[in-house]
C-alpha cells in the first residue's frame, strides 16, 4: 500500500472513530481535527479566560487539553494547568451550545464572545442579541436549558 493511501486511511479510520461519538452533536465544536486528534470548542477561545477572568482571549494551539473529547486552547501555561486541575469547571455548559437555543429545544452555535458566567459556570450565546434577551432571564433561561440539555443531548442538531 502506497504511503499516501495508507496516510488516507488512518484519516479516514480516526474520522470514523471520531465521528461516530460526536455523530449526535453532544459538543459544539469546529469541523476537523486539531493537532491533538479531537475537534476544537469555543472556537479556540480560552475557557479559564472567560470564566475567571470574564474576558475573551483567543487561546494558542501551543497550549492545548482536551476534555471529553473536546480539544479548548489556552492563552497561557498557567491557564491551561488551571483546566487540567479542573476540567469540568471551565468547560462549558450544554456542550458549548447556545444556552438560550437550548432553552427552546435547539443546539445553536455558541460564541464565545457572547459568554455568561453565572454561579460560577460558564455559558455562551449565538449573538449580541440573544445574549441580550437571556440578560431579562438568567434564571429562566438557564432553568429550561438544563432541563432540555437532558434530553436533547444526545441528538443531533439537524434533528431538532
Amino acid at each position: 500500500m502506497s504511503r499516501k493511501l495508507t496516510f488516507v486511511v488512518a484519516a479516514l479510520s480516526a474520522f470514523c472513530a471520531f465521528g461516530s461519538a460526536m455523530a449526535a452533536d453532544e459538543f459544539n465544536v469546529a469541523p476537523g481535527l486539531t493537532y491533538g486528534g479531537a475537534p476544537l470548542g469555543l472556537h479556540g477561545a480560552d475557557p479559564v479566560a472567560l470564566l475567571d477572568g470574564g474576558k475573551h482571549l483567543e487561546g494558542n494551539a501551543s497550549y492545548a487539553a482536551a476534555h471529553d473529547g473536546v480539544a479548548f486552547y489556552f492563552a497561557s501555561d498557567e491557564n491551561l494547568k488551571k483546566f487540567e486541575a479542573n476540567p469540568a469547571r471551565y468547560a462549558p455548559q450544554h456542550g458549548g451550545f447556545c444556552a438560550f437555543g437550548v432553552s427552546v429545544g435547539k443546539k445553536f452555535d455558541g460564541d464565545p464572545r457572547y459568554a455568561a458566567v453565572v454561579e460560577d459556570k460558564l455559558y455562551v450565546f449565538l449573538n449580541k442579541d440573544v445574549y441580550e434577551a437571556f440578560l431579562k432571564d438568567k434564571a429562566g433561561t438557564i432553568s429550561k436549558a438544563d432541563a432540555n440539555w437532558k434530553t436533547i443531548e444526545h441528538t443531533a442538531a439537524v434533528e431538532l
